[in-house]
């Protein structure tokens, strides 16, 4: 049985030119040293929290994004039921650290936002069994999947899903990676301007987190500090230059970034 992971929000921010690591515990940032995923020590130095910069909350070399992995907006949409998890990569170009600007793109489109729990992997895992896979997973965050919904299928020939979602500051994440939740008990929260326009239960995904860091474990190896996007519901939609987009999931926080 997996032993119960402590509850602590982890960040990577920037203070004075240097970028550190530490938990978050109110609005005080508690440094350590070392790796976040193994053994990490206090350096015993607090930081304010408005006193400096949060980043991206890993340094990911892959995010994995599901598509079509939660019954209502399946079903809304009427595709059909995948036999596998369907997913896609987001280019690291896209990456996005919380209160930075989402960039419009150069092109004309319809952007849209999708609120989603990302999975931050802990452990290294290749080919692990369903059964352990809870135990290679560190913490939970916050994401949005920005998306050009017109480019998806513009040319009949082949769906752009890389290109429409992997514009410079597409992946906005944080703004911690909380470990010791639940995934199953938690809800996602996307808030356009203040106003929720997506509230869905993870309960609902097709994919389990142990199910979704198995099976594509056995595709690739997941690596430290990588995130699973486990997809969005229904409530999507588009975003105007100027347009504040949160997203907040209990127990891990806000991200918040605006566009254009």
């Amino acid at each position: 049985m997996q032993q119960q992971q402590q509850q602590q929000q982890w960040v990577r921010f920037e203070h004075g030119g240097e970028t550190g690591f530490g938990t978050l515990v109110g609005d005080a940032v508690h440094e350590h040293r070392g790796n976040m995923f193994e053994r990490p020590e206090p350096t015993g130095r607090v930081f304010v929290l408005a006193g400096v910069r949060l980043l991206t909350p890993t340094e990911p070399t892959k995010v994995i994004a599901l598509w079509n992995n939660f019954h209502a907006l399946g079903e809304k949409l009427k595709l059909p039921v995948p036999a596998e998890p369907l997913y896609l990569l987001k280019a690291p170009n896209s990456y996005l650290a919380p209160g930075a600007d989402i960039r419009k793109p150069l092109c004309d489109g319809k952007v849209v936002f999708e609120g989603e729990l990302g999975i931050v992997i802990g452990k290294t895992c290749t080919a692990v069994p369903e059964v352990d896979a809870l135990a290679h997973v560190f913490g939970y965050t916050c994401a949005n999947d920005v998306t050009v919904a017109d480019i998806l299928n513009r040319d009949a020939s082949f769906t752009q899903w890389v290109r429409a979602k992997g514009f410079d500051t597409f992946c906005p994440m944080g703004p911690v990676v909380a470990t010791g939740l639940d995934p199953a008990t938690l809800t996602v929260t996307t808030l356009l301007n203040g106003e929720v326009r997506q509230n869905y239960p993870i309960s609902d995904m097709r994919f389990s987190v142990q199910q979704l860091v198995s099976l594509i474990s056995l595709d690739m190896t997941l690596n430290p500090g990588d995130v699973i996007l486990c997809g969005t519901s229904i409530g999507v939609g588009s975003m105007k230059p100027g347009s504040l987009v949160e997203v907040e999931i209990g127990g891990i926080g806000r991200l918040g970034n605006r566009f254009g």
